[in-house]
């Protein structure tokens, strides 16, 4: 198994950051770091032990669901958008009807704001994060997940 677990000084570091971002304050999952500068989340009732024990058994691909994304700063999964949505105050992007159109297909946004990364707000839900370069919020919608460009 490919993977790392994050020990109690580097989580709280990672939670310190969501917090300055995003306003996260509390991550009350097991994290995992897997390639590609990626963090899962467990949330289930086993153990490292008995997670590496079963890695061990069998291949095991991944653990838990995709949460977070390690660049220059942090980026939310689409998931992670919708789990923690209770806790994110900060850094919060919302957009009109003409804008989910076009995010929900894929495409950038032409909206002007400071650089850094956003969740994306319609109406009452998150639907994923983007990167401002001060002039365009680029699109990390998965394209599994994107509704068929027409």
């Amino acid at each position: 198994m490919n993977t790392k677990f994050i020990k109690s000084n580097e989580k709280r570091e990672i939670i310190s950051q969501l917090n300055e971002q995003f306003g996260i304050e509390e991550l009350p999952y097991l994290l995992i770091e897997s390639g590609k500068e990626r963090i899962r989340a467990f949330s289930g009732s086993l153990s490292k032990e008995e997670i590496m024990q079963i890695g061990d058994l069998t291949r095991v691909e991944v653990v838990g669901l995709y949460l977070i994304k390690k660049e220059h700063d942090l980026r939310l999964s689409l998931d992670a958008a919708t789990i923690l949505k209770n806790q994110i105050t900060k850094n919060i992007l919302e957009i009109n009807d003409e804008q989910f159109y076009k995010w929900i297909r894929g495409y950038d946004l032409q909206v002007e704001s400071p650089q850094g990364t956003y969740v994306i707000k319609y109406k009452n839900d998150f639907i994923g994060c983007g990167k401002s370069n001060g002039k365009i919020i680029f699109n990390y919608v998965p394209k599994d997940r994107r509704i068929k460009k027409q």
